[in-house]
């Protein structure tokens, strides 16, 4: 299971409204709106430990522009320009550098404050953004030898209900039953199709199936998914790599007998799906490509593959 906030290392310091305070003063009214009725956006940021010894945050520029247009489609005025978010960001891990050398993880929000209640209540927009050391988010072990999945019975929201294209707090309800609904039942993650039965996304996670001919396959940005940042950059790699990548839809059974699948996500990383279903995926261990991905992954946000420096900001 995933890690909390509370059992790892967090920031001293965090951003809300324009001023950084204590970690303890990060605190908002009962009679906030977006706790009642759930209208708020985030972004999740890693930012790496690099080969120099400095910090560097990676795609800071794209997860900034994905918190905006998200804020965008769900007609929440941010108070501050992208730019002042994005500097905030790096002053939140310039300001502890030394808490945070091997690495954090970033999560700014933006949600309406309280006043007004009810549906129809518009009220100032809160901004805050924090830090964190969260680690593997499925497990070291997940991502050294694959974790067991399953298919959801909670289908993917239809892209009249679910706005995909907004990373929105109160959509993941959705996402939060299925994946308790999978770890209760002894997985380690969910695997969510949409209304026709194809496979969409996983809880919190694009997926990747490779094929037993070696292309790899992805459901594409028409299905009711998260245009993730990190899948964009597993796509990239994977095509650098020489590897054939297409974005179409497919059904449960085609993971069934895939040769490997796995998971991308600013919090998973590159995480190998071992077992769907009950049914080993390929050999039932990491496969070539997914390793060769992974690893070619984490060198670049390590600062070892100069073709992406433009992907990292260094703090």
């Amino acid at each position: 299971m995933s890690s909390t906030s509370t059992e790892v290392l967090r920031a001293d310091k965090i951003w809300i409204d324009g001023k950084l305070v204590k970690w303890e003063e990060g605190q908002v009214h009962i009679m906030t709106h977006a706790l009642h009725y759930g209208l708020g956006v985030f972004e999740g940021i890693r930012a790496y430990k690099t080969k120099d010894g400095r910090l560097a945050i990676f795609r800071l520029k794209e997860h900034i522009r994905r918190f905006y247009d998200s804020a965008h489609i769900v007609l929440l005025k941010v108070p501050y320009s992208e730019e002042e978010v994005t500097q905030a960001c790096v002053e939140v891990l310039g300001q502890q550098r030394d808490r945070f050398a091997n690495g954090a993880y970033l999560r700014p929000i933006a949600f309406m404050g309280d006043g007004a209640m009810g549906l129809g209540a518009v009220n100032p927009t809160k901004v805050a953004i924090t830090a964190w050391d969260w680690g593997a988010y499925l497990g070291e072990k997940g991502l050294k030898e694959g974790i067991r999945a399953k298919v959801s019975s909670f289908t993917r929201m239809h892209v009249n209900v679910n706005m995909v294209r907004g990373k929105i707090t109160g959509q993941y309800v959705n996402s939060i039953l299925a994946k308790r609904e999978a770890v209760l039942a002894g997985y380690d993650e969910a695997i969510m199709l949409d209304i026709s039965g194809f496979v969409a996304e996983a809880s919190g996670e694009n997926i990747f199936l490779v094929t037993q001919e070696g292309i790899v396959k992805t459901p594409p940005l028409s299905s009711p998914i998260l245009a993730g940042i990190t899948r964009d950059s597993i796509i990239h790699i994977l095509r650098d790599m020489g590897v054939e990548v297409q974005e179409v839809t497919f059904t449960r059974d085609a993971l069934y007998v895939g040769s490997e699948v796995f998971l991308t996500g600013t919090a998973a990383e590159v995480t190998p799906v071992r077992e769907v279903d009950n049914r080993a995926v390929g050999g039932g261990k990491p496969g070539r490509i997914t390793r060769e991905v992974q690893e070619r992954f984490f060198r670049l946000v390590r600062g070892h593959e100069a073709k992406y420096a433009e992907w990292m900001t260094y703090v």
